[in-house]
């Protein structure tokens, strides 16, 4: 389940499978991080880390869910999400 502001007027900018953004009153899922097309859990500890050392800010992005990260060209970040990154991984590997 997905927390709204309902009422408070807040709105959010997401990007979007077709990786543009637009304004949702929706908060979120995901973080993800522009330069790279990585994303992750809002809560990761190594876009905590960058982001308190006030870098990466400007390149952050946000996503409804992990289908939209997917569908905007975006990969699992292997810190926050290490068994998803590493099965991600694996079938690069055999793709290529």
């Amino acid at each position: 389940m997905i927390a709204q502001d309902e009422g408070s007027g807040k709105t959010y900018t997401l990007i979007g499978g077709d990786g543009k953004s637009y304004q949702s009153t929706v908060k979120g899922q995901l973080g993800g991080y522009r330069k790279d097309k990585i994303y992750g859990r809002l809560d990761c500890p190594n876009a905590l880390k960058w982001l308190a050392k006030g870098h990466y800010a400007k390149q952050r992005v946000f996503f409804a869910d992990e289908a939209v990260a997917k569908a905007a060209g975006y990969r699992r970040c292997a810190r926050c999400m290490p068994v998803e990154y590493a099965r991600w991984k694996s079938t690069a590997e055999v793709s290529r």
